[in-house]
């Protein structure tokens, strides 16, 4: 079991949906990996297209 966040209020929990009826998504970042196949991608929607 793994510790989640709520996407609407913030509050960390430990359930798949949190006490105010919003969805729980994972509290962790991905794990990091040289060969990312995505990061252009990512890095785009973070900086938008600046990069």
């Amino acid at each position: 079991m793994r510790m989640r966040r709520c996407a609407l209020c913030g509050k960390y929990t430990m359930k798949e949906k949190c006490a105010c009826g919003g969805e729980a998504e994972s509290a962790h970042p991905a794990r990091f990996s040289f060969e990312d196949k995505y990061a252009k991608y990512r890095r785009k929607m973070k900086y938008g297209m600046r990069v």
